[in-house]
């Protein structure tokens, strides 16, 4: 368990270190933010802040990584592994998408069909290789089983190996477009998007640690109350280097913000929270630990669902967040309560993947 110690404090020194470099190195480069018009007018003074952060983030996150592997004395899994590839892949999509906006001055990136293709290529070779690499146990990364807290009995290759493969792939690949998206949309306000992954990602430790200490050795030992997770300790390294990264950025981030995480880091969290739930195998519960972001994504769904059909608006802005900024809500207080709403939504989930282990 030092591992998830030594990946967490490695990661965290590393963003609260290496992010005052990387501002001015954005700083002299002229690397700032560009502010939407239609957005609340206090958002202009931000014009110009450095973005891109999610850069130190990934940086962070591999080196910490590596740090508790040398600790280990131990390759990486493929688990692992995985988990990082779809963080970083998508994260040089967004890290693309935010060097376009900031050279040529605009709130539009990579056109919609090179965001989507890219997204699509990182995603499909994440959700291929996940179900390749079997164990000694012949467990693979990732099942075609469709997860709540663990595989339950429905099973996407119900009518053959090939038409589970397709089907798999394309399940995967809509959590990671909805996780990345989520994320996206949540990072509208200064240290918002950070504070809530942070304590997500720190559920995910919980979680991989638990998993681990209650894991099936060998398939003879299956049963109700051990997991057939492939590499439980590795997801759980994983996902403290994330939370020390994120701990480490908030710093910065936190309001007044110093700096922007962007769509290189929005992404990059996204991907990996979905690789997380696909390869802890936690799809559903996952919705629940990170209900906040399922909160924003859905306002913004109302909102413009809503608007299509009568033309009228359910919220003063969505996402959810600029509703409250435009009916008089401080940035800050927006920030901490929604903060104290996803820890909320993490105890559930954390509640509800223990109550399970309990009734067996």
């Amino acid at each position: 368990m030092i591992a998830v110690l030594v990946a967490g404090g490695l990661s965290l020194l590393v963003t609260l270190l290496a992010t005052p470099l990387f501002i001015r190195l954005l700083v002299r480069k002229q690397y700032g933010q560009f502010i939407r018009q239609d957005g609340p007018t206090a958002h202009y003074t931000k014009r110009g802040t450095p973005t891109m952060g999610g850069v130190v983030i990934i940086a962070a996150t591999l080196i910490g990584f590596a740090g508790a592997s040398l600790q280990r004395g131990s390759l990486p899994s493929a688990s692992a592994v995985l988990v990082l590839f779809l963080m970083t892949g998508l994260g040089l999509v967004g890290f693309l998408d935010d060097f376009i906006k900031i050279s040529r001055q605009r709130s539009l990136g990579l056109q919609a069909r090179w965001k989507i293709i890219g997204q699509g290529l990182v995603g499909v070779t994440f959700a291929v290789a996940a179900l390749s690499f079997p164990s000694e146990n012949y467990r693979t990364p990732a099942s075609t089983k469709i997860s709540f807290i663990r595989d339950t009995n429905l099973d996407l290759a119900f009518a053959g190996a090939t038409l589970g493969l397709i089907l798999f792939v394309i399940w995967a690949n809509f959590l990671i477009t909805a996780w990345s998206n989520a994320v996206n949309l949540t990072d509208g306000l200064d240290g918002l998007a950070t504070g809530v992954s942070l304590i997500v990602f720190g559920a995910y430790v919980i979680v991989g640690v638990w998993q681990f200490n209650q894991r099936c050795q060998s398939a003879l030992s299956a049963g109700p109350r051990c997991y057939e997770v492939r590499d439980p300790l590795e997801l759980a390294i994983v996902a403290a280097a994330i939370t020390g990264a994120c701990f480490g950025f908030l710093w910065w981030n936190a309001s007044p913000a110093k700096i922007f995480m962007g769509d290189t880091g929005s992404l990059a969290l996204g991907g990996a929270l979905a690789g997380l739930s696909i390869l802890s195998r936690t799809e559903v519960l996952a919705a629940i630990i990170g209900g906040l972001f399922v909160l924003v994504v859905l306002s913004d769904v109302i909102q413009i669902g809503f608007f299509k059909l009568t033309g009228r608006r359910v919220f003063k802005m969505a996402p959810l967040h600029h509703h409250f900024e435009l009916s008089g809500w401080g940035e800050v207080t927006i920030v901490i309560r929604f903060w104290i709403i996803a820890g909320l939504f993490v105890a559930v989930g954390v509640g509800v993947f223990y109550a399970e282990w309990v009734a067996g």
